[in-house]
């Protein structure tokens, strides 16, 4: 029965990818475009890897046959057969391409329907993307996009072809105000989701890949360690906004925006939700900007709040996102870019930024 092993054309084609492990395995990590319709359960798979060890393997085929049979083996065929007929270029794999795969594959193939499997399953694929990422400083040159705080580099990133928004594919905003309500991809996800990225860069041909000035770490998620030491070696190019501009991205950001993500979440109290998110990004800076700018950015932004029940405005809230932004924020950046400013290339507005970037493509 059919097998592939050309990985790069599984993600250049975004394939969809039947993943039959058992749940467990699949929260751990699994691939873009995966779905997790299962051969055996969690309980099924711990029974049958316990019959595996006393037993031997054929001893293990057979009870999990005597798990998954009737109806639950029906209801299982039927769950991948109604997803081959909306994605009839599916593929399946297991862990390692071994008898889950093999079994999933022949039940698809008696019931009329022919499906390719991942030659050696999860693992083998998972491999290739690794390699993909360890290998990919070898392929491009970076370029790092830096600014302060609120200057609107994400907002400009996305307008670059060859970018890779690493704060899109970790889910994070990049700060101790980052937080979304939707989790963060596990660390396998997240490798695999950048690797997606990079291998699709690579093959239209970008000799240049520009990256959001970021540390190792976005939220709980961190870069490969090869990669994350090739991106310290790139040129900075910094996008300069002004004060009043800043201000207002990072209000929209932090407030409007995030808001709005409260409400739309479902919480009965969202904006007291969201208060409480707010105060407690603050006080995780708390030893950062000392206790005095502590004490005071909250008080800031409880009065902001107030103003915000009593009177439903929110332009009271810009008053603490400004004091953030001079107090917090743009010292750090100062001493950051200092330590880096032979590596600064290029400076200037959003427009002549885009430009200067343009050239690169």
């Amino acid at each position: 029965m059919p097998q592939i092993n050309d990985f790069k054309s599984i993600v250049l084609n975004n394939t969809p990818l039947i993943d039959v492990r058992a749940p467990v395995e699949f929260e751990k990590g699994a691939f873009n475009n995966a779905i997790n319709l299962l051969l055996m359960n969690d309980k099924e798979r711990h029974l049958v890897g316990i019959r595996y060890k006393e037993k031997g393997n054929s001893e293990a085929i057979k009870l999990g046959h005597e798990l998954v049979f009737g109806t639950k083996k029906d209801d299982r065929i039927k769950s991948w057969l109604d997803f081959i007929e909306t994605n009839p270029n599916a593929m399946l794999y297991c862990f390692r391409g071994g008898q889950r795969s093999k079994i999933s594959q022949e039940w698809i193939r008696e019931a009329g329907y022919n499906i390719t499997r991942l030659k050696g399953g999860y693992k083998a694929f998972r491999n290739y993307l690794l390699t993909q990422l360890e290998e990919s400083p070898n392929h491009f040159k970076p370029i790092i996009l830096g600014g302060r705080t609120g200057s609107g580099k994400t907002i400009l990133l996305k307008k670059i072809q060859n970018s890779v928004d690493l704060e899109g594919l970790a889910n994070h905003r990049g700060s101790s105000f980052g937080r979304k309500l939707t989790p963060q991809p596990s660390q396998i996800n997240f490798e695999n989701n950048l690797a997606y990225d990079i291998i699709k860069k690579l093959d239209i041909g970008f000799k240049h890949l520009v990256f959001e000035d970021e540390g190792k770490n976005i939220g709980s998620a961190y870069m490969p360690n090869s990669l994350a030491k090739y991106l310290l070696t790139a040129p900075l190019v910094i996008l300069e906004t002004s004060m009043k501009e800043r201000i207002d991205t990072t209000f929209n950001e932090y407030v409007t925006d995030a808001q709005k993500m409260y409400a739309d979440g479902g919480f009965v109290d969202a904006l007291g939700v969201w208060r409480d998110d707010i105060l407690s990004a603050m006080s995780r800076i708390k030893k950062r900007i000392g206790s005095e700018r502590y004490l005071h950015v909250t008080t800031i932004f409880e009065k902001a709040y107030n103003e915000q029940i009593r009177s439903t405005t929110l332009d009271a809230h810009k008053e603490w996102v400004e004091y953030l932004l001079v107090e917090y924020y743009d010292p750090m950046y100062d001493y950051q870019i200092l330590k880096r400013s032979e590596k600064v290339k290029f400076r200037g507005s959003s427009e002549e930024v885009f430009a200067y970037l343009a050239l690169f493509e």
